[in-house]
């Protein structure tokens, strides 16, 4: 038995849209009683902007085979009204509608088809036909046509060739009347051919993944400056102070986990008119994330979203596989699946987790990878699929190889606040001892205000390419422990060796800081120290906070959130 649901016409807003791209006017139905339905423009006569699109529901009973939906409307192939109020009304791409099964109107066939199905013959008939007057003028193909088609699509035919768009010219089946499936975009909105990607840009429509982490919330906005920080009126500001509309995507959570972003809710959320907006979604979901950026038609990608704490990976590699290096795949095709190839800009966040064990000092845009964790192989993978799509599409794609940074909004997880948040509750004698892993591992650390500006330089340069963040210099764990104790006036000395190592205040012999085994990685990494000249000269970036000004920020902001219980946004 199969089922099929239409779904009814969505509400249009009376609301216009500014950012709605023109929409052609749809043809005028064919003069005559005959219609070819290869024919593009007979197809296009069917389309109605004002019909209700088709949802198919199909399900098939042991051993029936492959469903297709029956009797639809002549009128639905069309999109949804929720595209067509963007400006996105048409008719299904070819391969998407009437071309590849050859149907009548009254048929909105089933994607994906099955292979199989179709070889055992086992596909429906089609049903109802068209009236005799209307009927098309080649015969609805059989399963064995079907499934040549299909076998076509899946073959890189080179004679062929192909397009920026990856649409293949029609083959030698077509010119034998055999339905032909043709590779290009899934659809391409009416309108788009007019825009270049400089015109595109100025629109300045931002589209974030992770915009509720540390980077997301910064890149949003630069936000006030502390007063413990004056150097940060320095930084310019990033996306909304420079006129952006911004679209978040958040994870759905029993919990709240937009608390980064409290502050900018009365002025900016796009409820009370302003032009921040948050949409559930998940790097795990592609068609959410097609649905997402078909709707919001962003003029720059910040892939920000990812399973980033490197000790976790270990315990959720696959997990961590999935979200950090195929989540970066499935944004990059759907924004070729959105006809946006040639008009987007998108930017990865890279790691300078993918150096790991090597041997050079310091490491730059040229230097091998070898990454040490789950986390860094993922990236890795995300990392060359960006230059991949580049290089392949053309796509507007770079990556940000970013160098340790930290902020108060840092997660508490991660080892830099981790530190902060001890040395201020064991001040306020709300903690007793601090617990910490390797702490001779250095890092290149930064604040994240000065790299999510380089992020956006990125974006902004004629040409696309990968660029390395850093600060120039390094420091151990054991130097950032010191140094926030000392933000506080509390010194401290060292006593033991190794895993027995402890940390004691140096004038009253007691034990802040201790050694735990259970804080060290299967595979650790040493030493990162990165060399930003090519981001420094090309891109005009410079970082505006050094190291002892990150640390007193931090430790500051903690003091403050730990002794007036302020509720902890980070």
């Amino acid at each position: 038995m199969f089922h099929i649901m239409i779904a009814p016409p969505t509400p249009q807003s009376t609301k216009p849209d500014p950012l709605a791209l023109p929409s052609p006017p749809l043809p005028a139905s064919p003069p005559d009683d005959t219609v070819d339905l290869h024919s593009p423009s007979d197809r296009r006569a069917y389309a109605s902007p004002s019909s209700p699109s088709l949802l198919p529901l199909v399900s098939a009973a042991p051993n029936a085979g492959l469903g297709i939906p029956l009797d639809a409307p002549s009128s639905s192939l069309t999109r949804s009204s929720s595209l067509r109020s963007r400006g996105l009304a048409e008719p299904l791409a070819d391969h998407q509608s009437n071309d590849v099964l050859n149907a009548t109107p009254q048929l909105c066939p089933a994607v994906p088809v099955a292979a199989h199905a179709l070889a055992s013959g086992s596909l429906p008939p089609l049903l109802p036909a068209l009236p005799a007057s209307r009927k098309p003028m080649r015969p609805v193909p059989s399963a064995g046509d079907l499934l040549a088609s299909i076998r076509q699509l899946e073959m890189d035919d080179e004679t062929d060739g192909a397009d920026d768009d990856g649409g293949h010219a029609l083959g030698a089946s077509a010119r034998a009347g055999t339905p032909t499936f043709v590779r290009r975009s899934l659809f391409v909105p009416p309108g788009l051919d007019a825009w270049t990607r400089d015109t595109w840009a100025t629109r300045k429509v931002a589209l974030i993944t992770g915009i509720t982490g540390q980077d997301g919330s910064y890149l949003t906005e630069r936000g006030s400056c502390p007063k413990v920080c004056m150097s940060l009126s320095s930084l310019p500001p990033v996306l909304l102070d420079k006129g952006y509309e911004v679209h978040g995507i958040i994870r759905r959570s029993s919990s709240f986990n937009t608390s980064r972003l409290h502050h900018l809710f009365p002025a900016h959320a796009a409820d009370t008119g302003g032009k921040l907006w948050l949409h559930y979604g998940d790097l795990t979901d592609s068609s959410n994330l097609v649905h997402i950026i078909a709707s919001v038609q962003p003029s720059e990608v910040y892939n920000l979203g990812a399973q980033s704490h490197v000790k976790v990976s270990f315990e959720m590699s696959e997990y961590t596989g999935d979200v950090d290096g195929l989540g970066a795949l499935r944004l990059l095709d759907a924004i070729r699946t959105c006809g946006l190839t040639n008009l987007v800009k998108f930017y990865q966040a890279s790691t300078s987790e993918l150096y790991g064990l090597t041997t050079m000092e310091p490491q730059s845009e040229q230097t091998p990878f070898h990454p040490r964790s789950p986390y860094g192989v993922a990236k890795l993978y995300a990392y060359w699929i960006t230059v991949n799509y580049r290089e392949s599409y053309g796509l507007f794609a770079c990556n940000g190889i970013l160098f340790n940074h930290e902020s108060p909004r840092r997660g508490r997880t991660f080892v830099t606040r981790k530190i902060t948040r001890a040395v201020a509750e064991i001040s306020l004698g709300k903690q007793e001892c601090l617990y910490v892993g390797n702490l001779e591992a250095s890092r290149d650390w930064g604040h994240a205000r000065d790299y999510v500006h380089g992020m956006w330089l990125m974006l902004q340069h004629d040409n696309a390419n990968d660029f390395v963040l850093s600060t120039h210099s390094t420091h151990t764990v054991r130097e950032f422990v010191e140094k926030a104790f000392a933000v506080l006036s509390i010194p401290i000395a060292w006593r033991g060796r190794a895993t027995g190592e402890t940390g004691i205040d140096a004038r009253t012999g007691r034990v802040l800081v201790r050694v735990d085994e259970r804080y060290f990685r299967p595979a650790e990494v040493d030493y990162l120290l990165g060399d930003c000249s090519k981001a420094e000269t090309v891109l005009g970036w410079k970082r505006a906070i050094d190291f002892d000004t990150l640390v007193r920020e931090m430790v500051v902001a903690d003091l403050e959130s730990a002794k007036y219980l302020v509720e902890d946004h980070n």
